[in-house]
């Protein structure tokens, strides 16, 4: 097992009034739903950020993530085993598959330049996260990821997902996180770390799923292809996580007649498990 996925594994967290539909269930399904909901509920997600640097010299990011840990970001800390003052000749496919496809021209032909001409790579690892904090770590994270990007990282990519935005995304989207903190606006701040910090859609062979909500203390969100148009999906996955948000769970599953789930295809010692299970959408 990966040493940094080992560190995911940690004490029990409370589902803060959260239970699954199949909890209403009877039978060996009913069984197989509450041994994965007990499994998943040892499981506490947490931030994983790389940054590339353009040069050999990784004191200047390293700094900058040291002053940001004692400025705001408590927790965070950086990975002292993987980051290497060198290219990693694995990063341009890396990222390749991470670019976010979603956001019209969420990178450029200049960030994929820099990705490929990086000359070292930092990675910093979040705190593992209560689902009640979620929010809270994941705008520190966004911070940082500014902070860092003032420091000169050239490319920046969360790892617990696998999202990657070019740098004028991910200023806008700190743009938006910051004027969220100062409206102290809780779902804005939810919507936006979403946005930042999962994935979508990845792509099964009868849904488009989601990945990385758990940053933000949400489910996945699973939509049948048969639905629509990967836009028409992914703005359905969208609405259906603002719901959760804002109206709660058991509301939206009723309303959207879906089920929450806890058959994950990801491991419980990934990064990309999803402790608070999956909401599947009905074909």
């Amino acid at each position: 097992m990966n040493l940094m996925r080992r560190t995911l594994l940690g004490s029990i967290l409370a589902m803060i009034g959260w239970k699954p539909s199949s909890a209403k269930q009877s039978g060996p399904e009913a069984g197989e739903q509450t041994k994965a909901h007990a499994e998943a509920s040892s499981v506490t997600p947490r931030h994983v950020l790389c940054f590339l640097g353009k040069d050999r010299d990784l004191s200047h990011l390293s700094e900058a993530a040291s002053q940001a840990i004692a400025d705001f970001a408590a927790g965070f800390s950086i990975d002292e085993s993987y980051s290497q003052a060198e290219p990693d000749d694995r990063m341009s496919q890396s990222f390749a598959v991470c670019w976010d496809r979603v956001e019209p021209d969420a990178w450029s032909a200049a960030d994929e330049d820099a990705v490929a001409h990086h000359q070292s790579v930092l990675y910093i690892l979040g705190p593992s996260m209560q689902q009640g904090e979620t929010v809270t770590v994941s705008m520190a994270a966004l911070l940082l990821v500014e902070r860092l990007i003032g420091a000169g990282a050239v490319a920046v990519k969360g790892e617990s997902a696998g999202i990657a935005h070019g740098l004028d995304r991910w200023r806008a989207l700190i743009v938006q996180g910051a004027k969220a903190l100062k409206a102290k606006d809780t779902l804005s701040q939810q919507q936006i770390g979403r946005l930042a910090f999962a994935k979508r859609p990845l792509s099964d062979q009868e849904y488009l799923e989601s990945v990385g909500f758990h940053l933000v203390g949400l489910p996945e969100v699973y939509v049948p292809k048969s639905a629509g148009s990967e836009r028409q999906v992914v703005a359905i996955m969208d609405a259906v996580a603002d719901e959760i948000a804002e109206r709660g769970l058991e509301p939206t599953l009723e309303a959207r007649r879906a089920k929450l789930s806890f058959d994950s295809t990801y491991d419980v010692d990934e990064f990309k498990f999803n402790p608070y299970g999956i909401v599947r959408l009905a074909g």
